[in-house]
């Protein structure tokens, strides 16, 4: 299975380290800022890097040829429909809440904002709506009593995150194809940023 990475950071680093031992071949890395960690993660691990036109969009043309699956770790950019349909199976991200509850930027924190007792991640379809599209993976963990955003992000969402990560590529690996269940909405809240 051919990747297109588009992420960031730490999450990105990770998730880089997680699909190269996890039999896949990331064809490329798509960053936001060429002196990002994950593009000199990737640069020393010989992985092509790009680094976007524009920060907030991911276009076909920054995505390789020939690209089965699209994977977004930490990436505020949105991956364009023309992008998107570059990819033979579309794209997926991770999102740490479990969807459709926190949609956005700051999920954790609004986990945390909101007294959560559960807290969890989704690996969903990437879609025009931002965090909107199909389920194709949830988990869910606990949140310790005055544990922050961070401690919740570090001890369980990140980790959470990878395996589902990693689940879901076995999945497609094995039926070529992606699992898919819509989100109901009725479920859905919209937190505004964190000020």
């Amino acid at each position: 299975m051919r990747i297109t990475l588009v992420g960031s950071r730490h999450f990105g680093v990770t998730t880089l380290n997680m699909l190269r031992e996890h039999s896949v071949t990331i064809v490329r890395v798509v960053v936001a800022d060429a002196d990002d960690r994950l593009a000199a993660a990737a640069k020393a691990a010989g992985i092509e890097v790009v680094v976007q036109a524009d920060p907030k969009l991911v276009v076909a043309s920054e995505i390789a040829p020939d690209t089965d699956l699209i994977i977004t770790a930490h990436s505020h950019a949105r991956i364009g429909k023309d992008a998107l349909a570059a990819a033979r199976l579309g794209g997926i991200g991770y999102h740490p809440s479990l969807l459709p509850r926190h949609r956005g930027k700051a999920a954790v924190e609004w986990t945390i904002k909101e007294g959560d007792p559960i807290a969890g991640g989704t690996i969903y379809h990437l879609a025009d709506r931002m965090d909107a599209g199909a389920i194709a993976a949830q988990d869910w963990c606990f949140v310790k009593r005055g544990e922050t955003a961070r401690e919740l992000w570090e001890r369980a969402l990140a980790p959470l995150g990878l395996k589902l990560l990693a689940d879901v590529i076995d999945y497609a690996k094995v039926h070529k194809a992606l699992p898919a269940k819509v989100q109901d909405e009725q479920f859905a809240t919209s937190a505004p940023s964190l000020s």
